[in-house]
């Protein structure tokens, strides 16, 4: 449950940080990652870099998500 301060200030949180800033992000992906990015890089039909890195293969799924429509809300 969520307080309503908590809710107050969830914009101003950083519960959603740039890849780049990632204590982690140089680490390699995650088995999470590579598997939705090998699904997204064959739905596009792009290759898919099987060393990238935990923030760059974030990126990548932002980047193919726009190429191919998945993972955007639908609005009805």
């Amino acid at each position: 449950m969520t307080d309503k301060t908590t809710q107050a200030h969830a914009a101003e949180s950083n519960m959603e940080k740039d890849p780049k800033d990632w204590v982690t992000g140089d680490e390699p992906m995650t088995g999470a990652q590579r598997s939705y990015l090998k699904t997204l890089s064959e739905e596009a039909k792009e290759d898919f870099d099987e060393t990238l890195t935990k923030a760059e293969a974030s990126r990548r799924i932002d980047e193919l998500q726009a190429k191919t429509g998945r993972g955007t809300a639908q609005v009805e």
